[in-house]
């Protein structure tokens, strides 16, 4: 099965794992440790959920605002019904240490649709509130620093909402990057749009919905915002910081997939980053000649595994390029998803999500470092002692 659209939904009550579908989704990928029967469950205490997401490393502290768009030459493509494409992006971006007020993980509305989507039991103590309340380390009003800064997009998995990559942007954002990251409207349990409404997902239900629609409307979708903060009147009263000359992509599963894609459709970004996603389509030869970094699970993503797509891009691609397996990883490791999972009480794969987060926010740091700002980084050149479970291929 194409792990962009692989995910186990968890009942209430029995706890059992109910359909596969897409993304890493939150609370949705494992089963609680529990052999409690039904009822047993049902009155048990809830345990008290506290989300907190690791601090970003960088000199800066992460600012964050959130912005709405509305791409008026272009209507829904998943709802036409709904009128203009409308998106809702998080802008982080490098800030003066000790400015602004601590951001919230999502609005509740966001997280009662993920909780709602992922089925998440109340045994987990995981309610809107509180998965709203994640700590993030990201600042909401504060001072950014001064000078331009290259501009990186970031896109979720397919079902995910965009704050499932909070803690690469937040890192990003310490190590000098204005992030852009992108809520898929309709792809995913909800984003709070401008007209205050908070559509569920439009289109995940359907096992054979065709996956080249996504990336393709995903890369449309990225170019819009491209447009948006770097051309004319700017939709983000910051986007001065933004050096519109040193534009990446990356993202995760189908959002990989999706960074491709907006590559070859869009010249302006010139790096990208798959973190374990199918490739929808994998690129032909000669279409992608910028830099590429394929960083992935080893289960998924090792040439020669069940993923056919990774070997046809690896071949295809023309430029600077990476394919790096996480040995232990799962598909969520290069997300939020199971470090909140873990300390939800659910269980984790081999890799500790710790090491998960380190290694993503490590390596696409580094690459980014490289082929925006020009600054070399051994860590991509072989093999790490300080990060053994990394394995270059081929």
């Amino acid at each position: 099965m194409k792990r962009n659209r692989r995910i186990s939904a968890v009942a209430a009550l029995t706890l059992a794992a109910l359909v596969t579908g897409t993304g890493a989704g939150f609370a949705a990928t494992t089963t609680p440790p529990t052999t409690q029967s039904a009822s047993a469950a049902a009155t048990a205490p809830t345990r008290s959920f506290q989300g907190t997401l690791p601090a970003p490393t960088g000199p800066y502290a992460a600012g964050e605002d959130v912005i709405h768009l509305t791409d008026a030459n272009r209507p829904d493509p998943w709802v036409p019904s709904s009128g203009p494409r409308r998106l809702t992006v998080t802008m982080f971006y490098p800030a003066v240490p000790g400015t602004g007020t601590p951001a919230p993980y999502m609005t509740l509305a966001e997280a009662a649709g993920h909780i709602e989507r992922a089925k998440v039991p109340a045994s987990t103590g995981i309610t809107p509130r509180n998965l709203a309340g994640v700590t993030t380390h990201a600042f909401d009003g504060a001072r950014p620093q001064r000078g331009k800064h290259p501009l990186v997009v970031l896109s979720p998995g397919f079902g995910d909402p965009r704050v499932v990559l909070t803690s690469l942007a937040t890192e990003l954002a310490s190590h000098g990057y204005v992030v852009a990251l992108v809520g898929p409207t309709y792809e995913d349990s909800g984003e709070t749009l401008d007209n205050g409404r908070t559509p569920s997902c439009a289109i995940c239900d359907d096992p054979k919905f065709d996956m080249d629609r996504v990336t393709a409307s995903r890369a449309l979708d990225v170019s819009f915002v491209i447009d948006r903060l770097t051309h004319g009147t700017t939709a983000w009263p910051l986007a001065h910081l933004i050096d519109k000359h040193e534009i990446g992509m990356a993202g995760h599963s189908i959002g990989g997939a999706s960074a491709a894609t907006t590559m070859i459709a869009d010249p302006r970004v010139r790096a990208g980053v798959n973190m374990d996603g199918t490739f929808h389509p994998a690129p032909a030869p000669g279409r992608i000649n910028r830099p590429f970094l394929m960083l992935g699970a080893a289960e998924n993503s090792s040439p020669g595994s069940h993923d056919t797509s990774w070997g046809k891009a690896w071949a295809a691609l023309g430029g600077y390029k990476r394919w790096l397996t996480v040995t232990g990883a799962n598909h969520p490791s290069f997300t939020d998803v199971d470090l909140l999972e873990e300390q939800a009480g659910f269980p984790t794969p081999p890799l500790s999500p710790a090491r998960g987060v380190v290694i993503t926010r490590e390596y696409v740091t580094a690459f980014f470092d490289q082929t925006l700002k020009g600054i070399h980084s051994p860590l991509l050149d072989g093999p790490s002692p300080d990060h053994p479970e990394v394995v270059f291929q081929p």
